[in-house]
């Protein structure tokens, strides 16, 4: 459809996890992780969304700050769940033990990417020839520090896993979007990288900084980094409609060139999955949709637990 709008149907989103993917729909979500002996761990869980109750806050703009913290939220519990059934029980993590290590992660990342540039760069304000500039340049650094970090990760082993799950992920929800058969072997031949991802997001995000920051000027640094911590939610909702327009107007050129760079950078966050794990995608993927078509909570077995899926022959 050139320059148009896509049909107002589900949009699925996902995130790799450790082993596994996890997949979201509009009211629900689930995860399929690979367990240590080969099988498939399954679930899915409703989503208790606080817009269903407040409707003013699925308005535009507010609703990117919302998703944002339900992502957070349904990202960390299916990362716990992905880090257990992936490993033995004696290696088990608590939810405080994780809880931990992602607001860890979410400090280092404010610090890293929206602090430290400014702070680096307040010495500069005096040599360059005008506020913009200094924002300019505060973005740009920024934006090559965020490369340079996922390229160095991306080099780690059980990072590179995840990558390639991220990938599976992408590749399942596209070939559902062209209403190709959910097999592995129907679903590799669609590329690795989508329009919607967090990865998207992310250098949406610090490109709409450069834009959001610089109309705060250049005040004192204290200020200014206390001006930096007040703007999240205001970029985080600018970007979430960015990235929304340009899942509903892919083929439009300036919608294009927007998420160019995020697509460029899923070259780094994405790589090429085996089969199994596309099938992993699969099973998380058919999950959501299963609780979304309206059969509630997990699968279970007589005793009540989970069902673990075996490996396929």
């Amino acid at each position: 459809m050139s320059e148009q709008a896509r049909p107002a149907t589900p949009l699925y989103g996902g995130q790799a996890v450790v082993e596994g993917v996890m997949m979201r729909g509009p009211d629900h979500w689930a995860v399929a992780v690979r367990r240590p002996d080969g099988g498939i761990h399954v679930e899915s869980h409703p989503i208790d969304s606080v817009i269903k109750r407040v409707p003013l806050l699925g308005k535009p703009f507010l609703r990117g700050i919302i998703v944002l913290g339900q992502s957070l939220a349904i990202g960390m519990r299916a990362l716990l769940i992905s880090a257990n059934r992936s490993v033995d029980d004696d290696q088990q993590l608590t939810p405080v033990q994780v809880g931990i290590s992602l607001t860890v992660a979410l400090v280092l990342f404010v610090g890293i990417f929206i602090l430290g540039p400014t702070a680096l760069f307040a010495w500069a304000q005096d040599r360059l020839p005008s506020g913009l500039w200094l924002h300019v340049a505060e973005g740009v650094f920024r934006v090559a520090i965020f490369v340079a970090y996922l390229w160095l990760i991306g080099q780690l082993k059980d990072v590179r896993r995840v990558f390639e799950y991220h990938g599976a992920e992408h590749k399942t929800i596209a070939a559902n979007e062209h209403d190709a058969p959910l097999e592995p072997d129907e679903i590799d031949r669609f590329p690795k990288e989508h329009v919607r991802c967090g990865t998207n997001f992310l250098i949406i995000v610090l490109i709409v900084t450069i834009f959001v920051f610089a109309l705060f000027g250049t005040p004192p640094l204290v200020w200014r980094l206390v001006s930096r911590l007040l703007a999240i939610p205001v970029i985080a909702g600018l970007a979430y409609e960015a990235l929304r327009l340009g899942a509903r107007f892919p083929d439009s050129g300036p919608m294009r060139a927007l998420m160019r760079p995020g697509i460029w950078l899923q070259k780094i966050t994405t790589r090429e999955p085996d089969l199994s794990q596309i099938q992993i995608a699969v099973a998380s993927f058919r999950e959501v949709r299963r609780a979304e078509a309206g059969a509630a909570g997990v699968p279970e077995d007589v005793d009540g637990h989970p069902v673990v899926l075996p490996e396929p022959p």
